[in-house]
């Protein structure tokens, strides 16, 4: 079902403060920054190698995010894997057990579709999953 891990995602306040320890520190390059294509989130990726390390920074005091750093703090906040097909994946969940928090998938970074698997089936884990758009969508 999942194909590689696509990215570990660190909820942050301040983008910037966190840069000083991913990339000045630890010499992760940045790949690109763009703000959540439908909603209020700044995500900033850096490479690590075989998979990228996202940085989440709501940009609005209602995100869900924010709730959530304020009730954890700033760290680990969920891991995505590449898919072939968010959509197809999303309505396999079941018969493996799991539950998508939405049936359909959202938008994502740089075009792709995005879904998340509900945390009350993974453990207590958020995971999300992503794939480029179908081919229709793409053109």
């Amino acid at each position: 079902m999942f194909k590689t891990l696509d990215h570990v995602a660190i909820a942050v306040r301040d983008t910037d403060e966190a840069l000083k320890l991913y990339r000045d520190k630890l010499g992760l390059k940045v790949v690109f920054q763009q703000e959540h294509p439908d909603q209020p989130l700044l995500m900033t990726h850096l490479d690590m190698g075989g998979a990228q390390l996202q940085l989440i920074q709501p940009l609005a005091d209602d995100h869900p995010v924010m709730a959530w750093l304020d009730a954890h703090g700033e760290g680990l906040h969920h891991f995505c894997f590449y898919v072939d097909s968010v959509e197809q994946t999303l309505q396999d969940l079941p018969a493996n057990g799991l539950q998508p928090m939405k049936p359909t998938p959202g938008g994502g970074p740089n075009g792709r579709q995005a879904g998340f698997i509900d945390p009350a089936t993974t453990n207590g884990v958020l995971v999300e999953i992503t794939s480029d758009p179908p081919e229709s969508e793409s053109r």
